[in-house]
């Protein structure tokens, strides 16, 4: 696995580079990984709160993203490196569960970050996606895995793209597109 690490008010230093690139190799043991993953590190700091560290690994069949904010950067990378640990177990257990269809897949097509601005109501960051056929129920684990709110996919049986999400009040909505 190939790890690119940025920087943002933080210079990366050998030191921190090699931190976490000895960190996130701990997950080679649950994945065959090849060369062409990469593993997409990003490092803030923020006046007053600590550093931040965001780590996105787009696998085959799942995408894996953490972060964590802490004072103590070497602290937060440890704990976003448990995070991803612990997603990959509930992948692992929820896959071993699953009689059918073993394999989830999303795959990122790009994934650009824009500049920092100023202004209010500004697009921070810029996500294009390639949704992959699955059930809800795919769908939803996907979303838990990725810690988001909301989860695009094409629904096997409509062929339409649906979108699963986190509702406040508990439980999960599903938004599903008509023609």
């Amino acid at each position: 696995m190939k790890i690119s690490i940025r920087g943002k008010n933080i210079e990366i230093t050998d030191a921190i580079a090699n931190v976490v690139e000895e960190k996130l190799s701990v997950l080679d043991k649950y994945f065959i990984m090849s060369e062409a993953v990469q593993a997409k590190v990003l490092v803030r700091t923020y006046p007053h709160v600590g550093q931040k560290i965001e780590v996105t690994i787009p696998t085959e069949y799942v995408l894996l993203r953490a972060e964590d904010v802490n004072e103590d950067l070497y602290a937060a990378i440890d704990l976003v490196v448990d995070k991803l640990e612990g997603q990959i177990r509930k992948y692992k257990t929820k896959l071993s569960r699953k009689s059918k269809n073993n394999k989830l897949a999303f795959n990122v097509a790009s994934l650009e970050e824009l500049e920092d601005s100023n202004e209010e109501d500004v697009i921070v960051k810029v996500k294009q996606i390639l949704p992959k056929p699955m059930d809800m129920e795919e769908a939803i684990m996907q979303l838990e895995l990725i810690d988001h709110d909301f989860y695009v996919y094409i629904d096997r049986e409509t062929e339409r793209t649906s979108v699963v999400y986190r509702r406040h009040n508990g439980g999960y909505g599903l938004l599903e597109t008509t023609e």
